[in-house]
């Protein structure tokens, strides 16, 4: 492999909007989110169920077709791809889905399944090739080649998970979405497969959108934490400072709920209370103005932007005016 810049943007999302028609109105589910990921790094999204994060990565692969914003890829603006296009740009960006069990097809056997991108692309001349490299990702994921013709059906979720990332990677991606890979799995598996997605962005340099709800996990898989809101971006930090100097009421809210295995030692729970905003035609305001104990009538007339509070920390909140 060579050596990649990690210093250079993979990705670039500015303003990146998904709405979607309901008979009240649009939903915004994801609105002006603005991030960048470097070559061969990791950005973890975190946020409550519904806060917009899965649609973001599926928005950015078009798996979901945005409304606005642009999608910066190795200096190239997905959004503005023809369908053929996009599905040639589709071999360097691939997901890996939440449930092992229904993004697999139950009629492939796990090499069908495997073998299917690269089928689909042509990418390989024969079907010897094809065979081929099916092993050797098999084996990059740690599958025993005797299950090649089995059914996911006849495998437990770990070996599941393993099919779908030997799917993304078939391909030779250069980037992945990785849509709470983990979050179905038990918790000796989780490890398992988290140590294996570590391994192989070491050795193939690889960069990652790490979607979860689990802070524990994503502390210690990701170089920088992104958190969401009801569609909204409200903390971007490196994951150390992140964890350190959590500056949003709602990131102190979901730190506080990490559990402390150290029984001595006591831990301030921070209880939400008030009614979630509705994210249909919402008012330009804080959305998270109604659950917040600091929120104040500014909070409840503006909304605030996203602001620099030290380097590469990044926070939208008007507590942050004065720092």
């Amino acid at each position: 492999m060579s050596e990649i810049n990690t210093n250079k943007p993979l990705l670039e999302v500015k303003g990146l909007k998904k709405y979607f028609s309901t008979k009240r109105g649009m939903l915004h589910a994801v609105d002006d989110v603005t991030f960048t990921i470097n070559h061969g790094k990791t950005l973890g999204v975190v946020g409550e169920s519904g806060c917009g994060k899965s649609t973001t990565g599926r928005s950015i692969l078009r798996l979901l077709e945005p409304t606005g914003g642009d999608v910066i890829f190795d200096g190239e603006d997905v959004l503005k791809l023809d369908k053929e296009q996009m599905r040639k740009k589709r071999q360097e960006m691939q997901i890996i889905f939440q449930d092992p069990f229904s993004s697999l097809n139950p009629r492939k056997t796990i090499a069908e399944t495997i073998a299917e991108p690269m089928n689909i692309h042509g990418i390989l001349k024969s079907k010897d090739e094809v065979d081929a490299r099916v092993l050797e990702l098999m084996d990059t994921v740690g599958l025993a080649r005797r299950l090649m013709n089995v059914y996911p059906h006849e495998l437990d979720g770990g070996r599941r998970q393993r099919i779908g990332i030997a799917r993304a990677l078939s391909l030779n991606p250069k980037f992945i979405v990785c849509d709470e890979p983990v979050s179905a799995l038990d918790v000796s598996i989780q490890a398992q497969i988290l140590n294996l997605l570590e391994d192989l962005q070491e050795e193939m340099g690889l960069t990652y959108m790490f979607i979860t709800h689990d802070l524990s996990v994503v502390n210690h898989f990701s170089d920088d934490i992104a958190v969401m809101y009801l569609g909204k971006l409200i903390e971007k930090a490196p994951a150390d400072e992140l964890f350190a100097h959590p500056t949003h009421p709602y990131t102190q809210a979901l730190l506080s709920a990490i559990p402390e295995p150290n029984i001595h030692k006591k831990t301030e729970r921070i209880l939400l209370k008030g009614e979630i905003t509705s994210p249909i035609e919402p008012k330009p305001v804080c959305r998270f103005a109604q659950r917040c104990n600091y929120a104040t009538d500014k909070c409840r007339s503006q909304e605030p932007q996203l602001k620099e509070i030290s380097p590469n920390h990044f926070v939208s909140c008007f507590l942050c005016d004065n720092m």
